[in-house]
């Protein structure tokens, strides 16, 4: 479901570091548009018609084997932007984006973002700076996800997590966390269990709470104080 977008609050950061102008300029071809937790936003091979730039929520970008294994590549929430190749000359997608938390966006037409992109003004500079960030973060999880034990990987990406959708309570079946880890869920019920017993987090039915933040990072692996420092 989509509405025109009003006098609404920027809350995306690449949108809201725009000079006015700039903003003017896109503004009447943004539309504001909700999406729910489960919805496929698009699958490897698509060609990418809409770009989005998440204002609340959380996106995931997997990637799946011909067996139907997965295992995350990033995590985009309203730091981000999602349908980076349309600003290629492709503009095709090589990777599945699903929705992890219900998303709050503003969402374009990629001929029209491109056109504003290659004005080569502040647009672009926040967009390479993003897809930079972006290519950072899909290298340490493929670093992380090889040499990190699941109980650290699993401090990561809670943490990753939180911060990311900027809420207390995190939604999450054992499946989710499995294919977002690209591990067993039995492996991801005795890490959370581990996690639990420590005083770490709450966990019952698919309901995370960080109970100490503080004690999970130090928990966690080297790669959530990367992560955080370079989308700092």
């Amino acid at each position: 479901m989509s509405a025109a977008l009003g006098t609404v609050s920027v809350g995306n950061r690449i949108l809201a570091a725009l000079p006015h102008e700039e903003f003017s300029r896109i503004q009447p071809q943004l539309e504001r548009i909700h999406l729910e937790k489960g919805k496929v936003v698009y699958i490897t091979g698509d060609l990418i018609r809409h770009v989005y730039f998440p204002v609340t929520g959380l996106l995931s970008l997997l990637t799946a084997t011909e067996t139907g294994s997965t295992v995350e590549l990033a995590m985009v929430g309203s730091e981000g932007v999602v349908g980076l190749p349309a600003i290629l000359k492709k503009g095709m997608i090589s990777y599945e984006v699903s929705v992890q938390i219900p998303v709050d966006a503003f969402r374009i037409r990629a001929e029209v973002l491109r056109q504003e992109f290659n004005r080569g003004e502040r647009l672009q500079e926040h967009m390479l700076s993003y897809t930079h960030a972006l290519i950072a973060q899909i290298a340490q999880l493929s670093i992380c996800n090889r040499f990190h034990t699941i109980e650290k990987a699993l401090s990561r990406w809670l943490l990753v997590t939180q911060e990311r959708a900027n809420t207390e309570t995190l939604n999450f079946t054992q499946e989710n966390i499995s294919n977002a880890l690209g591990v067993p869920r039995t492996a991801v019920t005795m890490a959370a269990r581990n996690l639990q017993s420590a005083g770490l987090i709450r966990y019952s039915r698919g309901h995370i709470v960080i109970v100490d933040r503080a004690r999970l990072e130090t928990n966690s692996c080297e790669c959530y104080r990367i992560l955080h420092d370079e989308l700092q």
